[in-house]
C-alpha cells in the first residue's frame, strides 16, 4: 500500500499553487493522497501569517491535524516564524517557510518513507491541481520589493523573483494541453515581473522571450485560452496590454488594489499617491476598451483615517465606477510597521465605514452589472446540476467575483465557453440564456 499524506491548503491563490506544486512532488514519488486525517500516514498543514487572524487559522489547523492525525509538517508563510509555532505546538514534527519546496519533501521522507516503485512515478504533465480541471492559476514570480506599511509579505516570502518567461510558459503549455480553459496569472506584484531578472530573455519555440509582463502576456495570449490578469499594479507600462484586451488576446480584465483614495492616508501605507492620475488612466483604458471590467481592494479604518479621508474614498469610488470592489477592515498585522502609527481607529467605526462603502459601492455595480443586460456574453461554465448551470463572464474571476446562472443547464459541461444573452441583473451576478 502506498503511504498516504494528508493536505491542509490555507490562505491565498499564491499559497494554494504551492500546495499543488509540494502534492505534484509527493504524487512524483509515489504518495497518495489522503482525503481524511484518519486516512493519513502524516499531515501537511500549508499556513498563511498575512493578517492576525490568518495566524490564529494557521496555528487552530495545526492543533486540529495534530489532534486528529498527531503526525504534523507545517510549511507556508506562518512558518517564517517557526518560535510562534513552536511554542503553540511543540509536537509538529517540521516547519518550514512558504516556497521551500524540497525542505517539506525532506520532512515527508524523515516521516514516511516513500515507496520506491516505478510505476507510481507517474502523474499528470501539469502537475496535482486544485482548481476544477478548466481553470489554473499561473504564478509568474514570488516576493515583493514594495514596503507598503500594513504589509509584511516581503519578510514572509522576500524580495521579488521572477520566473523565467520560458519556464512560466512551458508550464502554462501543459495546463492547457491538460484541458484547461482560463490561466489565471498571478504574483504579488504582476506589473513588476522580471525586473529582478533584469528582463531576461530565455528560449521559447525558438524564440527568445524577455522576462517582460508585455512578452509574456504575447506569448500566453498565443496558447488559446482565457488569459486573466491578477494583482496588476498601474505602472505606465500597463498602457501596452490595452491593445492585447482590445483586440481579444487577453480578457479584458485588470485586478488592481488602490488600497484606497486618501492622498494623505495612501501616503501613511507607503503607497503611491496618485489618485487623479489613476483617474485619468481609468478614462483612457475604458476609452479603449469600453467591456473593461475594472476590480480592486481597499482599507477602511486604517490608523490615522479620518471622516474627511474616508469621504473622499467614496468620492472617488464614485468617479471611478468600478465594477468589482472588495473592502477590509484594516488589521494589525504583527510586526507591520503601521503597528506604530497614531490615531488607531475604532473597531465600531471600522466595521461601520465598511458597511457604508459596501453600501456605495454595491449602488455603483449594479448600474455596471445592468448595462449587460440584453447583451451577448461569452461565458465559462463551472458547474451544472440537473435544474440549471452556473459560470462566469470575461469580467468574473472564480471565487472572489459574480457569476452568471443559466435556469435550463442544457447540454453544458464545466469548460465550455458559450455566447449567453443577458436577461436580468443585480449587484453582482448575472442571468442568462443561451444564445440561438
Amino acid at each position: 500500500m502506498n503511504p498516504r499524506i494528508g493536505f491542509v491548503s490555507l490562505g491565498c491563490p499564491k499559497a494554494l499553487v504551492d500546495s499543488e506544486r509540494i502534492m505534484s512532488r509527493l504524487r512524483a514519488e509515489g504518495y497518495d493522497i489522503a482525503g481524511s486525517y484518519q486516512g493519513a500516514d502524516a499531515v501537511i498543514v500549508n499556513t498563511c501569517g498575512f493578517l492576525d487572524s490568518a495566524r490564529t487559522e494557521s496555528l487552530d489547523a495545526i492543533g486540529e491535524a495534530l489532534a486528529e492525525n498527531g503526525r504534523v509538517i507545517v510549511t507556508g508563510c506562518l512558518g517564517v516564524d517557526e518560535n510562534v509555532i513552536r511554542q503553540a505546538h511543540p509536537e509538529v514534527m517540521a516547519v518550514t517557510g512558504p516556497g521551500r519546496f524540497e525542505e517539506v519533501m525532506e520532512a515527508v521522507h524523515a516521516a514516511v518513507p516513500p515507496a520506491h516503485d516505478p510505476f507510481l512515478d507517474l502523474i499528470p504533465p501539469q502537475g496535482i491541481k486544485l482548481t476544477p480541471r478548466h481553470y489554473a492559476y499561473l504564478k509568474i514570480s514570488e516576493g515583493c520589493n514594495h514596503r507598503c506599511s500594513f504589509c509584511i509579505i516581503p519578510r514572509l516570502r522576500g524580495n521579488l523573483v521572477s520566473r523565467p518567461a520560458a519556464e512560466v510558459l512551458v508550464e502554462a503549455e501543459q495546463l492547457v494541453a491538460a484541458g484547461v480553459k482560463e490561466l489565471l496569472v498571478i504574483s504579488q506584484d504582476t506589473s513588476a515581473y522580471g525586473v529582478d531578472l533584469r528582463y531576461a530573455a530565455s528560449p521559447w519555440h525558438h524564440e527568445n522571450i524577455p522576462a517582460r509582463m508585455t512578452a509574456l502576456c504575447e506569448s500566453l495570449a498565443t496558447l488559446g485560452v482565457w488569459i486573466r490578469l491578477h494583482y496588476v499594479y498601474p505602472y505606465p507600462h500597463v498602457a501596452e496590454l490595452i491593445p492585447l484586451m482590445a483586440d481579444g488576446r487577453l480578457l479584458p480584465y485588470l485586478d488592481i488594489p488602490f488600497q484606497h483614495a486618501s492622498p494623505r492616508i495612501l501616503k501613511a501605507m507607503k503607497r503611491p499617491a496618485r489618485e487623479a492620475e489613476t483617474l485619468r488612466l481609468i478614462a483612457e483604458w475604458r476609452s479603449a476598451v469600453p467591456d473593461l471590467t475594472l476590480r480592486s481592494t481597499f482599507i477602511v479604518g486604517f490608523p490615522g483615517e479620518t471622516e474627511a479621508d474616508f469621504q473622499q474614498l467614496l468620492d472617488w469610488l464614485g468617479e471611478a465606477q468600478l465594477d468589482r470592489v472588495g473592502c477590509f477592515r484594516y488589521e494589525a498585522v504583527t510586526t507591520a510597521a503601521a503597528n506604530s502609527l497614531e490615531d488607531q481607529v475604532p473597531e465600531e467605526l471600522k466595521d461601520e465605514r465598511w458597511h457604508r462603502l459596501m453600501a456605495h459601492q454595491q449602488g455603483i455595480s449594479a448600474q455596471r452589472m445592468a448595462r449587460r443586460v440584453g447583451t451577448s456574453q461569452l461565458v465559462i461554465i463551472d458547474s451544472v446540476t440537473d435544474t440549471g448551470a452556473v459560470g462566469r463572464s470575461r469580467g468574473d474571476a472564480p471565487e472572489i467575483d459574480g457569476q452568471v446562472f443559466f435556469d435550463d443547464p442544457a447540454e453544458l459541461s464545466p469548460g465550455d465557453i458559450v455566447s449567453a444573452r443577458i436577461v436580468a441583473a443585480d449587484e453582482y451576478d448575472l442571468h442568462a440564456r443561451l444564445d440561438g
